[in-house]
């Protein structure tokens, strides 16, 4: 095969392209010598017919993804590959990069895909990925937008298997679909607004959400029921921090149904109150304006009568006494709308000072003894106790 260059062992030059458990491999056709093995591309007129391209194109169609974003992947991996610096990378972030490009197409193109996801499939790191993906974003000048959350609980929520009665999901745990979905996205948009999605995963949160979605819709069956079990009867993942979302969603909503006066008096806990998730995702707004208050902003009511309940109120906004909150008797104080980074920062280890190991009885070396001398009897003293020094020290030559 002409343009190929010549094979090592017979110089012939009929050397074909053959895959073998997609590796691509040059093989020269006369004696079966393998010319190149397990590389991405050869040259880079070979780009289009070699591994790189290639892999792009087919984990677009193990995702499924339209035409479309296959040529749209397909053309950014030529772009970047034009930089020297990828082109002399190592094979792992050449693999990263066909991952990089197919969600750079699905994040333009509003396709609910996740960083996890295409990791999965490609068995790479994910901080490794996540920090070439900023770097072909910023080599390339992409705008690329964030994930859209409305689409990714659409199309993640549609994979649990509790929507239809099977021998492994019993009738009292299965859920109509759209109820469920309505009611998630509700409580993702709650946990978004209380810092709980901002710089994470979104999947564990959506998780969670989906978790006490399913739970409010009928809690006198499904209180029981816990986590793990639920993602084990939904036919999914436990993501590891999911448990971890959960207590933070339930900490908002007992937070915001101390604001309500009929809840008050009932005394919930983190099981209970999930049974009025309900009543509180519909005055979601004024109860977390009630119940948070921006960590930035001074209190400006502090030292001032505040204002007679209901009083300046906006038409349409739910005012307290709707709330059941009675006359002249305030709710608890609002406490810091912050990220829980913020909230319970980790504890970082100081590193201990270095011990010092200066005793004062160091030896000073020659070079900087001259420092120290002051007189010059010193300088005779240290000059004749050299010389004494080399005396003792010289051997002499033997007869």
């Amino acid at each position: 095969m002409p343009g190929r260059g010549r094979c090592p062992d017979c110089g012939s030059t009929e050397l074909v392209e053959d895959s073998h458990y997609s590796q691509s491999q040059l093989v020269c056709s006369d004696c079966g010598c393998v010319v190149t093995e397990g590389v991405l591309t050869t040259t880079f007129s070979d780009e289009g017919n070699l591994r790189g391209l290639r892999r792009v194109r087919d984990l677009c169609r193990v995702l499924q993804l339209p035409p479309t974003f296959e040529d749209t992947a397909v053309a950014y991996y030529q772009q970047a590959y034009r930089h020297s610096g990828i082109r002399a990378a190592r094979l792992q972030k050449k693999e990263v990069l066909v991952g990089c490009c197919v969600l750079i197409t699905c994040r333009q193109h509003n396709w609910p895909l996740t960083m996890g996801a295409i990791c999965t499939l490609l068995y790479a790191d994910l901080d490794v990925f996540s920090s070439i993906y900023m770097q072909i974003v910023k080599l390339l000048g992409l705008d690329v937008p964030s994930l859209c959350l409305a689409e990714l609980v659409k199309t993640y929520c549609s994979s649990f298997k509790l929507f239809q009665a099977s021998p492994s999901v019993p009738a009292k745990y299965v859920e109509d679909k759209e109820k469920m979905l309505s009611r998630t996205l509700q409580l993702v948009e709650l946990a978004n607004e209380t810092w709980l999605v901002t710089g994470r995963h979104p999947l564990p949160v959506i998780t969670a959400a989906t978790f006490l979605a399913w739970q409010s819709l009928q809690p006198a069956d499904r209180l029981s029921c816990s986590l793990a079990r639920f993602c084990k009867l939904a036919n999914v993942d436990l993501p590891y921090p999911a448990s971890s979302r959960l207590q933070e969603l339930l900490a908002v909503l007992l937070r915001m149904a101390e604001q309500l006066a009929w809840l008050r008096v009932l005394r919930l806990d983190r099981r209970s109150v999930v049974k009025h998730i309900g009543d509180l995702l519909q005055h979601r707004h004024s109860l977390v304006r009630l119940a948070f208050r921006d960590g930035t902003a001074e209190v400006e009511t502090r030292g001032k009568e505040p204002p007679a309940w209901g009083q300046g109120q906006r038409e349409g906004e739910v005012g307290n006494n709707s709330l059941g909150l009675p006359q002249g008797k305030r709710p608890a104080s609002p406490a810091l709308l912050l990220p829980p980074c913020m909230l319970k920062p980790p504890k970082r280890i100081c590193p201990a000072p270095p011990v010092s190991t200066v005793t004062g009885d160091e030896n000073i070396s020659d070079s900087e003894i001259e420092q120290y001398l002051r007189t010059p009897q010193e300088v005779r003293d240290f000059q004749r106790a050299q010389a004494a020094r080399q005396a003792a020290t010289s051997v002499p030559n033997p007869p």
